[in-house]
Formats: structure tokens, C-alpha cells, sequence
């Protein structure tokens, strides 16, 4: 067997899920900052323990993708990969560290060695800088240049190189999709309140996938920016006050791993470029 696609023989489309854990996780860093501790999730049904990310794996994964999850650390998405194979999907677990583009370089070329060029890219990145400031701190003048770096990363520079490794390739096939899981923040300027991420760099994101849409839907590469426009169920946020008291205020990531294989799946003659996704009990965010 030739090195290329080793991981991936039967040549599977590829899928690729950045960030295919969860801050939000039972052992997230959102919700041991939420909670003071990990959580217990062996409740919870399997397609929602790991937030949007594992839901979309999954999803790409039963509708036979060889799918690829990229996560800092390789153990947080140990049981992710476990529970795709138990499905009977086949998968991959890639280190990648948005804020090292040699990592983001060396990542995709793993990628390509074991898998093949990706068919469709999630980029799902979260990041918490920002969400544990007391309220004294909510002002812009209060945030630590450290925390508006990562942003940036993560938000802005991460897509942009991530882009620069999968775009040639989709471009050259003539078809692929990149799709960018973002946030009711994307959509305008708003200040940060307590407890919240240093979210307005999200605008960037929208934007990016704007400006890649007018240059790469003529060479048959969907973009679109998915705009979760709420409280996405998963162990840590399950257990917040205010999921408890209103259940229906939170998201199922199953139906959110719906839309983004919709997406992908779409007729070239009529392609969605932006989708928003609210609970219906929630006033949509403008």
C-alpha cells in the first residue's frame, strides 16, 4: 500500500472537524471553570458529549466520510474516535494548534499523507479567553493583550491559514466545501459582559468567509458561516442554571450537524452562504 492515504485505503471523501472536542465537554476547560469540576456525562446520549464538533464528526462519519478530528490534544478526543468506530465510521485523530501556523503546516500534511485532500472542512475552533474576567473588568482597557491574541488566532489568522492549506486543492477539483461553525457575536460589534469570551474577533470570521465566497464559489468551493445563534447542549452547558430552567433555550447539536451536512451536500445551483440557527423559544439575534 502506497503512504498516500494509508489511514483512509477505501478512499473515502474526507472529512476534516477543527476543534472536534469541546470546551464544553465533562472535562472541558468551560466547564471545570463553570462547574469547578469535571462532569459526569454517561447520561447524556453520546452524539451530544462532545458539543457541536462531535455531533458534526459523527454525523459526516455515519454518512460514510472518512472523517478527521483535530484537537490540541490528541486524548481530548479520544472517546470521540472511539464512539465514531462503534458506529462503524472510520476516523483519524490529528494534533493541531491554531496559534502555531507550523502546527496548522504540519497538521494538514499529516492529513494529506494518511487521508487524502479534505472534501469539506469544519472549522469549529472555540477558545474561553475572556470568560473568566470579574465584572470589574468587562472594558475593553481591561483585557490582557495575551487574551486579544488568541482571539485573533483562533477567530482570524487560524482560518486564514487553515484556508491557505485546503483551498488549492478544492479549487483545483473544482468542488469541496469549507464551512465556518461561528456565533451571534459575528454579526456586529457588542461589548463583552461578564462571563463571556472575547467574542468580537468572530466578526473577522464572518467576514473571511464572505471574501472567500466571491473568490472561490466560481471554482466550485462552498463557502458558508453558520451562525449558532445560542446554548448548545453538552455536558457543561446542560448543567448551567439556565438550561435547567429553560431546556428549551438550548440547541440540539444533532440538528446542528444536520444544517452543516445539508450544506455540503447542497445543489451547486442554489448554495447557502450564511444560515442562521436560533432555538425557537429565542428572538433571533440581528
Amino acid at each position: 500500500m502506497s503512504q498516500s492515504r494509508k489511514m483512509n485505503p477505501d478512499t473515502k471523501q474526507v472529512a476534516v472537524v477543527v476543534g472536534a472536542t469541546s470546551k464544553w465537554q465533562s472535562d472541558g476547560r468551560n466547564t471545570k471553570l463553570a462547574h469547578g469540576q469535571a462532569l459526569d456525562d454517561s447520561a447524556l446520549p453520546v452524539s451530544a458529549r462532545w458539543g457541536i464538533g462531535g455531533a458534526i464528526a459523527q454525523k459526516f462519519a455515519q454518512e460514510g466520510l472518512f472523517t478527521v478530528l483535530t484537537t490540541r490534544v490528541a486524548a481530548n478526543a479520544s472517546g470521540l474516535a472511539e464512539a465514531i468506530q462503534a458506529q462503524g465510521g472510520a476516523c483519524m485523530i490529528v494534533e493541531l494548534d491554531l496559534v502555531s501556523a507550523d502546527s496548522i503546516s504540519a497538521a494538514f500534511a499529516a492529513i494529506r499523507d494518511a487521508a487524502g485532500d479534505p472534501d469539506v472542512l469544519v472549522y469549529n475552533a472555540g477558545y474561553l479567553e475572556g470568560r473568566d474576567l470579574p465584572p470589574e473588568k468587562e472594558l475593553l482597557e481591561h483585557i490582557p493583550i495575551e487574551m486579544f491574541d488568541t482571539a485573533q488566532h483562533i477567530s482570524s489568522r487560524g482560518p486564514f491559514l487553515v484556508a491557505k492549506e485546503v483551498l488549492p486543492a478544492m479549487r483545483k477539483k473544482g468542488a469541496g466545501s469549507f464551512l465556518f461553525s461561528n456565533n451571534s457575536k459575528s454579526l456586529r460589534g457588542t461589548k463583552r459582559n461578564t462571563g463571556e469570551s472575547l467574542y468580537y474577533p468572530r466578526v473577522m470570521m464572518r467576514t473571511l468567509a464572505q471574501v472567500l465566497t466571491e473568490e472561490y464559489s466560481e471554482h466550485g468551493v462552498h463557502v458558508a458561516n453558520v451562525v449558532i445563534d445560542g446554548t448548545i447542549d453538552s455536558p457543561g452547558t446542560r448543567a448551567l442554571p439556565k438550561a435547567q430552567a429553560r431546556p428549551d433555550i438550548v440547541m440540539n447539536p444533532v440538528k446542528i450537524a444536520e444544517a452543516f451536512y445539508y450544506l455540503h451536500t447542497q445543489d451547486r445551483s442554489c448554495w447557502t452562504h450564511e444560515l442562521q440557527l436560533t432555538p425557537f423559544v429565542t428572538k433571533p439575534t440581528f
